[in-house]
């Protein structure tokens, strides 16, 4: 009878501590680690209008801490929104670029605001909630930096070997684009639950070079980068 009534105890516990995890009307917060994974792919590097051949960039993958709001319209349609500290980003020269006395040629912070509309399959109360979303993302750059060995290595281009110091600027292209997600909660309790979530955002930019000339004229130089990022998103959510 104790083993009994101990069974029915914890049975309304587990029960009750999932129960309506996440129903229509909650909202849910969450914060987590970020990692954003470009497929890089390249065109020649463009100088003065003119493809240099066996030239292109790639760009590495960054970390950061990325922190969603999430309202849910009924038990399985939500809006998400997702945003993250800007990481940063550096890209490398492939090719005739490669040599790793310039690498990297630079850096830049990365802003992508997200908005996903996710539908959450299964019902409120269980545990494991599946989800598939489809969204937008507006992705703009700031501080992007030319490193100083490749700033040389132009200005000795541009001049025949006569001067190392010709500044170059930078500035990346902002973009829009879709975002398909799919992921998976995890509820502990009533209020808190764990998340795994992957996306793709398949975009890509230019990175645009401008180089100062001794007697006032410029040189403008255009990388064209293909990142399509694979983003995943491992955070902790509380439901209020």
């Amino acid at each position: 009878m104790r083993r009994g009534h101990f069974i029915a105890v914890a049975s309304v516990v587990v029960a009750s501590a999932s129960a309506h995890a996440q129903s229509a009307g909650s909202n849910v917060v969450g914060a987590g680690w970020l990692r954003l994974a470009p497929q890089t792919s390249s065109d020649p590097l463009e100088v003065g209008g003119q493809a240099v051949p066996n030239t292109g960039a790639s760009v590495d993958n960054a970390d950061t801490v990325g922190i969603t709001f999430t309202h849910f319209f009924t038990d399985n349609i939500a809006l998400e929104t997702v945003l993250g500290i800007p990481p940063k980003f550096k890209f490398y020269g492939t090719g005739a670029l490669e040599a790793p006395s310039i690498n990297p040629l630079g850096d830049v912070r990365q802003w992508s605001p997200t908005l996903l509309l996710k539908y959450y399959f299964l019902s409120a109360q269980s545990r494991w909630r599946p989800y598939a979303g489809l969204g937008v993302s507006y992705i703009w750059f700031t501080n992007a930096h030319v490193s100083p060995a490749f700033q040389q290595s132009l200005s000795q281009q541009f001049t025949n070997g006569q001067s190392a110091s010709l500044p170059t600027s930078a500035h990346v292209d902002s973009e829009w684009s879709p975002v398909f997600n799919a992921g998976v909660t995890l509820n502990f309790s009533e209020h808190w639950s764990g998340v795994l979530s992957f996306s793709y955002l398949p975009f890509g930019t230019k990175a645009n070079l401008t180089t100062t000339l001794p007697r006032g004229g410029t040189v403008h130089s255009v990388a064209k980068v293909t990142l399509d990022p694979l983003v995943t998103l491992v955070s902790v959510n509380y439901r209020f």
